[in-house]
């Protein structure tokens, strides 16, 4: 695991869309696992700003998504489909057939959850994942539990995420309490994981899931056992991994 510790928020982000960005050049028909939240933006503001002022060229790119609140169509401005289309998919060049989203409305949950694991399988490995993490130690919508789920599933959201989430919508009675999300087998078959955490209320589940016991009821820490592991934390991210007291 190689951890990257930043001053803030702004310079994860800088960092983290070097990363991408020098993927996207090497490997143009690369396959990018992407993330939705709060956490990416700054990242999918300069890989946009990149493309328009450093000729990043994305018309070879694949992606698939980690997930999608059920009960909300892709037009719903608060969908994941919405949010990549407004931070990212629509201020780049990538054609809109190579981005793959789950259905939050399908009639056939598991059918669209199948559908995305055969997706996967037939595109192959994943370049790049990137994650964010929950301040319970989520990656995706994989939530504390008593085992890992490795394939695309249904999930119920527990009451700490969608608190969380209550700040993107105008009540809080509105935020979904079931999202389609990856499982942990898509995560870790990709080649790299790229996680990004900025701020104090990410410590707890940035030190656990670094250095604590590898255990479903933190899903982050599954990332331990993957080859290649990227963080990129500031310092108040990274202030209870007692990294910083060692230093001294």
């Amino acid at each position: 695991m190689k951890l990257i510790c930043v001053s803030n928020e702004h310079e994860m982000s800088l960092e983290a869309s070097r990363l991408i960005g020098a993927l996207v050049r090497i490997t143009p028909d690369a396959i990018l696992g992407l993330a939705t939240g709060s956490t990416p933006l700054g990242t999918y503001g300069e890989l946009s700003r990149m493309f328009l002022e450093e000729n990043l060229d994305f018309s070879c790119i694949r992606t698939i998504n980690l997930d999608e609140y059920i009960g909300l169509d892709g037009s719903h401005p608060q969908s994941y489909r919405a949010f990549m289309a407004g931070y990212l998919f629509g201020r780049i060049n990538i054609p809109p057939a190579n981005t793959f989203v789950p259905d939050g409305m399908a009639e056939d949950i598991e059918g669209e959850c199948r559908k995305f694991d055969e997706l996967m399988e037939q595109m192959g490995r994943v370049d790049l994942q990137l994650l964010g993490i929950g301040a319970n130690g989520h990656i995706g919508f994989n939530e504390p539990a008593d085992c890992f789920t490795s394939n695309f599933h249904c999930t119920e959201l527990t009451e700490d995420t969608i608190e969380a989430n209550s700040r993107f919508f105008d009540r809080r009675e509105d935020v979904p309490t079931h999202a389609i999300t990856m499982g942990m087998r898509g995560i870790m078959n990709a080649r790299r994981l790229l996680i990004l955490a900025s701020g104090k209320k990410k410590a707890n589940a940035v030190a656990e899931a670094c250095f604590g016991p590898v255990t479903p009821r933190v899903p982050g820490s599954i990332i331990q056992l993957h080859p290649d592991v990227t963080v990129i934390a500031d310092w108040e991210a990274l202030s209870d991994t007692g990294l910083f007291e060692e230093a001294e």
